[in-house]
């Protein structure tokens, strides 16, 4: 028992100096974590992980680049004007166990590409992710974890959350609440009191990047009610805590700018493992155009739309994907493609148009993936399965969430522990680990009297 509650103990200090490495300052907080180390190694090595259900997400080993030890690699970029864009929004601070999903050398803000790689291609793009979707293997990063505002790539969280609960030939009747869309953004052109197939609404989201088919598809999948959206926005949200996507959090169905609304590189490459797994997906980001029907009532003519995805027309073995733009956020793309039995995906957020347009950027990213051998990583795209059994793990460890729970640690947090609580679980750190120490003591002592008897 002694040794077990000396392992907890051990395992929550790691954890409370890992989520706030700031608290980690002067020599006797570092003998002190020195101590905590050596003393966890008498204990089950697997049980600190399983608590924290960190194991399979990379956590329990925060590489040292998010803990600032090692210099980050910038990232190559084109030499480019400065452009007029109005300031990014403030992103949740970083938590560092979020920072690690998929392997310690993904916490970076920096460039993780193998050793002795090519270097990738030089893109505005500030974040971007090449990852194979079959393997889930990272093959290269630029800040990967790092919060960036979506855009229309977040209309794939969409697809991935919905796409498989609405029958493609079922018919609906569109609200006036259904166009209510920024104005002058991107809209496929869907009339009030008009009547589409859910298919023809999924080709106007992905083809035409329709804002007025991302609402009305979300209010149908939310039950079709006045707060279907909502309930949509919440299920998408649930979606990407329930595959490993912890850097996002959707406002909107679309991806128009909402406060508060933030994805990253990889989590954009879960998505997209997931959209990619649809036969329906699949089939609509490779149709090149299609057809709105005529409605009677209103009487408005029919028309033909495009695919603004120019990967598809333009790369050799392209699959689709999604492109997207606001003033706030950019342009972000997602685009994969097969070639030579592997499936790569390549992810970007807040890119210019300038000198390469997002599509060139990804097929750029593409192109340099295709040309590591196969196999090459830095990292791995989790699985729904893995968060799972993490997240089962960590209710499995009364000991160590005990004392997390003791301490006011939470799981989940946006901004990491404050001084108060960082205080206070050192503080049962240092009892649960003094106590059981000198359980030890006393029962080494007892021995060495015996014997000598």
């Amino acid at each position: 028992m002694a040794v077990r509650l000396l392992a907890a103990a051990a395992s929550l200090l790691a954890v409370v100096l890992s989520a706030h490495p700031a608290a980690a300052v002067g020599p006797a907080t570092a003998s002190f974590a020195s101590a905590s180390r050596d003393a966890a190694a008498l204990g089950s090595a697997s049980l600190g992980a399983a608590a924290l259900g960190s194991a399979s997400l990379g956590a329990a080993a925060l590489g040292s680049a998010s803990l600032g030890v090692a210099a980050e690699v910038p990232c190559p970029k084109p030499k480019i004007a400065k452009p007029s864009a109005p300031p990014r929004p403030t992103p949740p601070a970083e938590v560092a166990e979020d920072m690690a999903v998929g392997g310690p050398a993904l916490a970076t803000h920096g460039l993780i590409v193998p050793a002795g790689s090519p270097s990738p291609p030089a893109l505005t793009a500030t974040t971007w992710l090449v990852a194979d979707l079959d393997t889930g293997e990272v093959l290269g990063a630029c800040g990967p974890h790092v919060h960036q505002t979506p855009a229309s790539v977040q209309k794939m969280l969409l697809a991935a959350t919905a796409i498989d609960q609405l029958d493609p030939t079922q018919k609906m009747r569109v609200t006036k609440g259904d166009l209510d869309i920024e104005p002058n953004s991107s809209a496929v052109g869907l009339v009030v009191g008009g009547t589409y197939t859910i298919s023809t609404l999924w080709l106007g989201l992905m083809l035409n990047s329709g804002n007025d088919a991302a609402n009305a598809l979300a209010r149908l999948a939310g039950g079709g009610g006045a707060d279907g959206l909502q309930k949509t926005v919440a299920a998408m949200n649930a979606k990407a805590a329930s595959i490993g996507a912890r850097q996002t959090h959707a406002v909107t169905p679309s991806g128009l700018d909402g406060k508060g609304q933030f994805t990253s590189a990889y989590d954009l490459a879960l998505i997209a493992r997931v959209c990619f797994a649809s036969a329906d997906f699949r089939k609509y980001v490779l149709t090149k155009t299609a057809q709105m029907p005529a409605q009677k009532n209103p009487k408005v003519g029919g028309f033909q739309f495009q695919n603004e995805n120019k990967l598809i027309y333009n790369y050799p073995g392209a699959l689709g994907g999604k492109t997207g733009f606001t003033t706030l956020a950019r342009h972000s793309y997602v685009g994969a493609a097969t070639r030579d039995g592997r499936t790569l995906v390549a992810t970007l957020l807040g890119a210019e148009a300038r000198p390469l347009r997002g599509w060139e950027q990804g097929a750029a990213l593409l192109d340099w993936g295709f040309a590591l051998p196969a196999g090459t990583s830095v990292g791995k795209l989790v699985t729904p399965e893995e968060v799972a059994a993490a997240a089962k793990a960590a209710s499995a460890t009364p000991e160590l969430t005990g004392a997390v729970a003791g301490a006011g640690i939470q799981a989940a947090h946006p901004g990491g522990p404050t001084g108060f609580t960082v205080i206070a679980a050192v503080a049962v750190a240092v009892a649960l680990i003094a106590v059981p120490l000198l359980l030890l003591l006393t029962q080494r002592r007892q021995r060495r009297l015996q014997k000598s008897d």
